[in-house]
C-alpha cells in the first residue's frame, strides 16, 4: 500500500546467496527470501534486504531498507488483487539483481502464497507452484484452500 524508501540500500548491490535461510531459488536462477516478521533477522550475519514486500493487515514496522506494504490480512487474500499482481511482479523483476524479501507475520501462509505467485511469474505452472514452494521454501507454505486457489487463478491472468 505504501512504499517506505527512507533508506536506499540498493547501493549494497547483489542478491541472496543460494541456500541461505528462507531463500527460494526460482527456475530462472532468481533468489528471493521469505521470512516471518515475528522472528528476528537470520543471525548468520548475512546481508540485509534491499527491497521488501510486507504482507500484513495493519501497518508494518519501519525498516532501514526500501519496503512496500501490501494490505493482506492473516489467513486471507490480498485486499487489492490488481495491486498484489503489480507488487509481486515488481518483486520478481527486482530479484534479478537485488536482495528481495517477502514477509508476513508467520512467514508461511501469505508469504508462501506470494512466493508461489512469484514462482508462476518465473514460469512455474500455476497448478505446480504451491508444491514447488512447499518443496523449496517451507513444507507448510500456503495454508488455506483459498490461498491455493488464488495461486491457480493468479496464473490464469496475464
Amino acid at each position: 500500500m505504501q512504499p517506505d524508501s527512507s533508506h536506499d540500500s540498493r547501493a549494497d548491490g547483489g542478491t541472496w546467496g543460494p541456500g541461505g535461510a528462507g531463500v527460494l531459488s526460482l527456475p530462472s536462477g532468481r533468489l528471493i527470501r521469505g521470512r516471518a516478521l515475528r522472528r528476528p533477522l537470520p543471525a548468520d550475519g548475512g546481508p540485509l534486504p534491499t527491497y521488501a514486500v510486507h504482507l500484513l493487515g495493519g501497518q508494518p514496522p519501519r525498516v532501514p531498507w526500501e519496503a512496500y506494504w501490501l494490505r493482506w490480512p492473516d489467513f486471507r487474500l490480498p485486499a487489492d488483487r490488481a495491486e498484489a499482481r503489480a507488487v509481486l511482479t515488481e518483486a520478481w523483476r527486482r530479484a534479478a539483481d537485488e536482495r528481495v524479501e517477502i514477509a508476513c507475520g508467520g512467514g508461511r501462509g501469505r508469504t508462501g502464497t506470494a512466493l508461489a505467485c512469484v514462482a508462476v511469474l518465473d514460469g512455474v505452472a500455476p497448478e505446480d507452484a504451491v508444491a514447488y514452494v512447499r518443496r523449496h521454501y517451507d513444507r507448510h507454505a500456503v495454508e488455506t484452500p483459498w490461498q491455493r486457489a488464488y495461486v491457480r487463478r493468479f496464473g490464469a491472468r496475464g
